[in-house]
């Protein structure tokens, strides 16, 4: 894959903490976590523990991926 073909860094999409509860965080995601029934997850480090705790159709126990 060349620089041309990289694919945009994907954003963290996690709205369980923060002091803008509500909106999406916008970092960089690093984590991707599988859901039951619903799409994966995608999170920065700093959401990762509030997701897997508050997240709807996170699996038990999680399964998560790093995402380069």
């Amino acid at each position: 894959m060349t620089a041309a073909h990289t694919p945009p860094a994907r954003r963290c999409v996690s709205r369980h903490s923060g002091p803008r509860d509500g909106e999406e965080c916008g970092a960089r995601a690093r984590f991707e976590i599988a859901c039951h029934a619903r799409p994966p997850l995608v999170v920065c480090p700093q959401h990762l523990g509030p997701a897997l705790l508050l997240a709807d159709g996170v699996l038990w126990p999680p399964e998560i991926a790093l995402v380069r």
